[in-house]
């Protein structure tokens, strides 16, 4: 009985792993010599007790980009341009006119008109107290700040 190949696997195996062919008859069933090793001569081999040959450095695969603040800047500009032409088919789209009465003052308007001042007086109406108030905080904020740093 032979011993199988050190590269050969037999018939099931699922390890990986190159398979060698079966030798023709009559042919011997010696591998090919390795390739010498840096430092070796070409028809040398490497010395067994040698340590292995360095590695080349290998460039790290670059990650994601970072994002920086002209990146973002181009995304939000992107972004109210698409959000403006979105307006202007509104306003375009409901040109119809209306009649507005406000605080005793009459007038006739585009209804995309009308509606869009509508909704930013609403948007002032919540972000002017909004406001208001993140500088309330800030400025109750930067006062305690002053206080601990006077303490000793």
């Amino acid at each position: 009985m032979t011993t199988p190949e050190p590269n050969s696997s037999p018939v099931g195996d699922t390890q990986p792993g190159p398979v060698n062919p079966p030798a023709a008859p009559g042919a011997s069933n010696a591998s090919p010599p390795a390739p010498p090793g840096p430092g070796t001569a070409p028809g040398q081999a490497r010395p067994p007790d040698a340590p292995p040959p360095a590695a080349t450095p290998t460039r790290p695969t670059p990650s994601r980009p970072v994002p920086s603040r002209v990146g973002a800047t181009w995304v939000a500009a992107i972004g109210f341009a698409v959000v403006l032409l979105l307006l202007l088919i509104f306003v375009l789209q409901n040109s119809q006119k209306v009649e507005v009465s406000f605080f005793g003052a009459h007038g006739n308007t585009p209804m995309g008109v009308a509606l869009l001042l509508a909704a930013v007086f609403g948007i002032l109406l919540v972000a002017i107290p909004g406001s208001v108030r993140i500088l309330q905080l800030r400025w109750r904020d930067r006062s305690h700040r002053r206080a601990a740093r006077r303490q000793p």
